[in-house]
């Protein structure tokens, strides 16, 4: 048979992820596509405690917020555009009222040191090894919030640089968590605003990067997960994009999620998010009438099926779900 695709080997991992275990997730928008999907299949995970983040200098300063457990304060916000916002978070994390950004922020944090001290993983998303930084204070900043460009500079950062900023991360990390297992990996989103030759040199940065990470602290603590291989290598056709030809599309999308399953997920837990995966995308059901005898007899199953898997696995937290099904039900 004529294979019609350069296939990826997986990469084997130490730990896999279970049920029972925290996740994180810190990193580009792609990180948030892999944790929405877990976080929809009900597992235990945290993503983007600081929004979305694309450079490694920018993530590195949630990690320094996360394991100091730092709270946000009046003098670390700033207003524009009608917003309270800070340089560390994406604008989703602003407000008009400084109180209740502030409150947002550090509820986030609070939650995010919680969630990372007992964690099994920790992922890390690379998105671009560009970054800005705001001139008045000579700081690299997570989101430029609208700010006029000439308030920042635009740099990229040498590979030297950032290795030796993650040999400090990860040791800071490691200590915090001692058991934590760290998934590196570079975002298959192409940032072609940059430019196209800019971008390949960008992301040969973060590769870089990652390979003199894997050296110095080994497999045993350090993995590595081929989302951009997958992209590349097994897709590669403009098909597997959506219309801006940047963005990766619904079944691209898909495809890397299998892929990360089959990876990371243990066969119990695989199993579990296989039958939880069925119930929601039979609740995605819409019917023509809610009052429907066959469509309350489907909620009824459901309903049924939830709670055998919570007598099963008493320790997932279905709760949520059962709620979803019995708001359906009118009951």
């Amino acid at each position: 048979m004529i294979n019609f695709r350069t296939e990826v080997s997986l990469p084997k991992v130490k730990k896999q992820l279970s049920y029972r275990q925290n996740v994180m997730m810190i990193g580009s928008c792609f990180t948030e596509n892999i944790g929405n999907y877990l976080k929809d299949h009900y597992f235990p995970v945290l993503t983007n405690p600081c929004g979305i983040l694309y450079n490694p200098a920018s993530m590195a300063s949630c990690i320094d917020l996360l394991v100091s457990e730092t709270q946000i304060v009046d003098a670390d916000l700033f207003y524009a555009n009608g917003l309270w916002n800070n340089f560390n978070f994406h604008s989703r994390f602003s407000h008009p009222d400084h109180l209740t950004a502030l409150k947002v922020m550090n509820e986030s944090l609070t939650n995010a040191s919680r969630q990372l001290r007992s964690a099994s993983h920790l992922f890390l998303t690379f998105g671009t090894s560009w970054i800005y930084r705001e001139k008045e204070h000579n700081t690299i900043v997570g989101n430029c919030h609208k700010l006029p460009a000439s308030r920042f500079s635009r740099e990229r950062l040498a590979v030297e640089e950032m290795t030796s900023l993650w040999i400090e991360k990860l040791n800071q990390l490691f200590a915090f968590q001692p058991d934590l297992c760290v998934v590196l990996t570079v975002s298959p989103v192409r940032h072609f605003k940059d430019g196209s030759f800019e971008n390949q040199v960008s992301k040969s940065g973060l590769f870089l990067m990652i390979d003199q990470l894997i050296v110095h602290f080994g497999k045993e603590k350090i993995s590595y997960f081929p989302s951009y291989e997958f992209v590349m290598d097994e897709l590669r056709d403009y098909r597997f994009y959506a219309p801006d030809m940047l963005h990766l599309s619904e079944v691209a999308t898909a495809f890397i999620q299998e892929k990360f399953n089959e990876i990371f997920l243990e066969s119990e837990s695989n199993e579990v998010c296989f039958t939880i995966d069925k119930i929601v995308k039979s609740l995605a059901h819409k019917p023509f009438h809610n009052d429907n005898s066959d469509y309350l007899d489907l909620l009824s199953r459901l309903e049924g099926e939830v709670s055998t898997l919570s007598g099963k696995h008493p320790g997932i937290d279905l709760h949520n779900l059962i709620i979803d099904i019995v708001q359906k039900r009118g009951v």
